[in-house]
């Protein structure tokens, strides 16, 4: 598939090898993510952590044991640092902290921060483009997954961060680094190549029971094919839903309602009808604006649907083909200035991109679509 289209081809073959388009949900980013097995279920059902710390600690490679199957695209995000007394040793609120030289454990290169202009924001033309969008999403060719295949995801991402070397901080970013996902539809079984994550450059397994014998539950936050599948389409009912199991997550329950839906639009594939709820669902969460103008991590420019957090001051957008309503990628843009250390990501800053370049159902684990003909 070549990265610089704005739609995918919904199929490329017969049986075990169908594209299909973006629309189905990159997610993820993700936040998305190649999580760490205890931590982050002890987070989900012991102490209902905060969304966006997730992806912070998602990202932390050292010094955490296990690790957790559910991904999520590495989105840093500035939060409360709620768990920095429990999580010692463990990365949170975006700062990435290395000893003197600089070095940091992540397979990924690293450059200067990433900028760019911040769109307007308006509410005019939500209504409409929601439907759009959700309309796209139901007329989608959208292939059933079934037992024994997997999903395959490949994606571009890019993140900034606040990089702390002999206790003086700077800003600095992950150059845009290829993400390799498979995932079967029950979720027990997985790969994940992604040098942000991984060690080594043949990735790892993301197969259940993990090291210590744990087998999670699916659930919002990290969810299956399986799992999506049996989620109500009902946009009232699938937002209740969303609310009630987010409840004490985020920043702002409403916030929190938003990055769920972005999430399970990054890196799972929910079935056609679900598809098409979440974005009847989002159109109801309130603070829902349009931005004109939004580009994702490969250059591609569209329209998003986007939710600024006021806490962080971030502002979370789902960006879309102009035309076509495809789903295209994420990003995270910083609108409102902050103080103490993280005054440093100064309005402009991009802290996390994305880009969907190709999805697929195919039969085997680390199979790609081209080997699949």
């Amino acid at each position: 598939m070549n990265a610089n289209t704005s739609r995918q081809s919904p199929a490329e073959g017969e049986g075990s090898a169908q594209l299909f388009t973006r629309t189905a949900r990159d997610l993820p980013t993700g936040r998305h993510q190649f999580h760490r097995e205890r931590l982050m279920a002890q987070i989900h059902e012991a102490r209902q952590e905060e969304r966006q710390e997730e992806r912070q600690q998602e990202r932390t490679t050292a010094g955490v044991p296990g690790r957790i199957r559910r991904l999520r695209l590495p989105r840093p995000a500035i939060t409360l640092p709620v768990l920095a007394a429990a999580l010692a040793g463990v990365v949170v609120a975006g700062v990435v902290r290395t000893g003197g030289d600089g070095v940091r454990d992540s397979g990924v290169a690293t450059g200067p921060a990433l900028t760019t202009t911040v769109g307007v924001a308006t509410t005019k033309g939500l209504p409409q483009l929601l439907d759009q969008i959700s309309l796209a999403a139901a007329e989608d060719d959208h292939p059933v997954v079934k037992p024994g295949q997997y999903i395959y995801i490949e994606s571009k991402s890019a993140d900034t961060f606040l990089k702390t070397v002999d206790d003086k901080t700077s800003l600095a970013s992950h150059q845009l680094h290829t993400r390799q996902l498979w995932d079967s539809p029950d979720g027990t079984k997985g790969w994940l190549i992604d040098p942000a994550v991984n060690d080594s450059p043949e990735g790892e397994t993301l197969s259940l029971p993990d090291e210590l014998g744990n087998t999670p539950k699916a659930h919002l936050g990290a969810p299956s094919y399986d799992y999506l599948a049996k989620l109500t389409t009902d946009p009232d009912e699938l937002l209740a839903k969303i609310y009630k199991e987010t409840e004490g997550q985020g920043n702002t329950p409403d916030q929190q309602a938003f990055t769920t839906i972005g999430d399970l639009l990054s890196e799972s594939y929910p079935p056609a009808e679900l598809y098409s709820a979440l974005f009847k669902a989002a159109a109801k969460i309130p603070g829902v604006v349009v931005v004109n103008d939004a580009v994702d991590a490969v250059g591609r420019h569209g329209v998003a649907v986007a939710r600024l957090d006021e806490t962080s001051g971030q502002r979370e957008e789902w960006i879309f083909d102009t035309k076509t309503h495809v789903f295209l990628g994420e990003r995270s843009v910083q609108v409102k200035r902050l103080s103490g250390t993280e005054a440093l990501i100064k309005p402009g800053t991009v802290t996390y991109t994305s880009a969907i370049l190709n999805r697929a159902i195919v039969d085997g684990i680390k199979q790609t679509p081209s080997q699949a003909g």
